[in-house]
């Protein structure tokens, strides 16, 4: 029996971004395609194999400690961008403020898919799904900038919807368009 279990959900991809590694800024830039390797994409803030650890893993290593890089990249769902956006008394939140990567759209409940999913698109580049991608501050410094007053706001807003975070198992090509099919884990939910 396959330990991961093709699911109905595909996501299509609305939205593609990259954020410049050399530029201090969270922002991402648009693109319409995505090509990913082992160490996610190129020239990218979160690219590499390996990165120092941080404060999201603060319990198991002291800060800057060399660890495997399972946030390559940032994945939000269109549904919950539009919700965040609706609860910060916005018309939309443009995905390039959140520093995101991909936007899905079509996979309910996105952000609380189960760690060690796979998104496999159709050139069979396939991501590995981490866990979910908790709030945080930078995005509402560059909301902010754009749209004053509305900054303070997306913590709150964001809360259980800012997505996850993945790495590249296989790599390969993403595009506008392109659906990502869902496998999950095929074990029940841990219950101790």
């Amino acid at each position: 029996m396959p330990t991961l279990r093709k699911t109905e959900y595909e996501g299509e991809v609305t939205w593609l971004g990259r954020s410049d590694a050399a530029i201090d800024s969270l922002r991402s830039q648009a693109c319409t395609t995505m090509d990913l390797g082992f160490h996610g994409l190129s020239g990218a803030r979160h690219e590499g194999e390996k990165r120092p650890s941080c404060v999201r893993v603060k319990g198991l290593y002291d800060e800057g400690t060399e660890i495997r890089n399972v946030r390559q990249l940032t994945i939000l769902s269109a549904e919950e961008l539009d919700t965040i956006a609706k609860d910060m008394d916005l018309d939309q939140l443009d995905p390039c403020l959140a520093g995101i990567n991909i936007v899905l759209s079509g996979i309910p409940d996105f952000t609380h898919v189960p760690p060690n999913s796979r998104l496999q698109s159709p050139s069979g580049a396939t991501l590995t799904i981490d866990m979910e991608n908790l709030p945080c501050v930078y995005p509402a410094r560059e909301i902010e900038a754009d749209a004053p007053g509305h900054g303070e706001a997306f913590l709150k807003a964001a809360h259980g919807r800012r997505g996850v975070t993945a790495w590249v198992e296989r790599p390969g090509n993403l595009r506008i368009g392109d659906k990502l099919r869902l496998f999950i884990p095929a074990q029940r939910a841990w219950s101790p």
